[in-house]
């Protein structure tokens, strides 16, 4: 049997993005949303959230391009102090993290914070999972699940997209198709540390390599050659409006084609979607 999460990362980022997953969701095409604990429309994402009790609501764990819940003091491995952010990019992040130079203790802390932000709403969090798949690293990953077991969450995204997955996104750029197979190489020891965590997970994690072309033929696709196994779409949905202009990301057109591509999952009888509340031990 196969079994569907479909989740919009970014919830909170822009009043564009919330509306688009507000949309899908009620239209029946997307399952669950992991929303930013400090982003621009936030407090949007947290009202939306609990007018569709349904939608999965996970924390999107932010530790690279975004900024702190914790104050920058506390902070000093993880967050550029003149500007009170977190450093831009994920290449200058894993070089830092892989050189020893960010501690592990403010990774927890700050995943607690966000968690407890979003907590502190009313917001019943069904799994945590993190922007850029920050937690595909052992050193990331660790910390992260102490902070959200402390907090009562034991599901977590598994960020590795299976070779059939790869086999089924033919349009997807050749460079982000090498670093997607690299990347692969980490997923053993992302499942021994999951289930010596006592969390539970999905047996892989699909668009990922599709993200920013992530189409109506891509979805088609993937869907025509999903296994048996419960499998996450990754998924990063929304509306491209001056709001989204000023945000720092390559997913700026690309948002609005996923929109209508997902839009193909509203009406199919033979797909059981679910949330990562559904997953249980033995799951992943």
């Amino acid at each position: 049997m196969s079994r569907l999460i479909i989740n919009a990362d970014d919830f909170g980022l822009t009043s564009g993005v919330n509306r688009a997953i507000a949309e899908l969701h009620r239209a029946g095409a997307l399952t669950s949303a992991t929303l930013m604990a400090k982003a621009a429309a936030t407090d949007e994402a947290i009202a939306i959230a609990h007018a569709n009790p349904a939608l999965g609501v996970g924390c999107h764990i932010v530790l690279v391009d975004g900024e702190p819940v914790l104050p920058v003091a506390q902070l000093p491995t993880l967050v550029r102090s003149k500007q009170n952010r977190f450093r831009p990019s994920t290449a200058s992040f894993v070089r830092r993290l892989f050189g020893g130079r960010i501690r592990r203790e403010e990774i927890e802390a700050e995943t607690a914070a966000q968690i407890a932000r979003l907590k502190s709403a009313g917001l019943r969090l069904t799994h945590i999972d993190t922007h850029k798949h920050t937690h595909m690293f052992p050193a990331v990953l660790r910390p992260v699940l102490r902070a959200a077991r402390a907090a009562g969450i034991r599901a977590v995204r598994n960020p590795f997209e299976p070779a059939w997955s790869a086999r089924a996104t033919p349009a997807a750029p050749w460079l982000r198709r090498a670093q997607v197979r690299l990347l692969r190489r980490l997923e053993p020891t992302f499942r021994r540390i999951v289930a010596q965590e006592g969390f539970v997970t999905t047996d892989g994690a699909i668009g990922v390599l599709a993200t920013g072309s992530l189409n109506s033929a891509t979805v088609d696709s993937l869907l025509r050659n999903l296994p048996s196994g419960n499998w996450e779409l990754v998924t990063h949905p929304g509306y491209n409006d001056e709001e989204l202009d000023r945000v720092r990301t390559r997913l700026h057109a690309s948002r609005e084609v996923e929109i209508e591509a997902l839009r193909r999952l509203e009406n199919l009888p033979d797909l059981e979607r679910i949330s990562f509340a559904d997953l249980k031990p033995g799951a992943s």
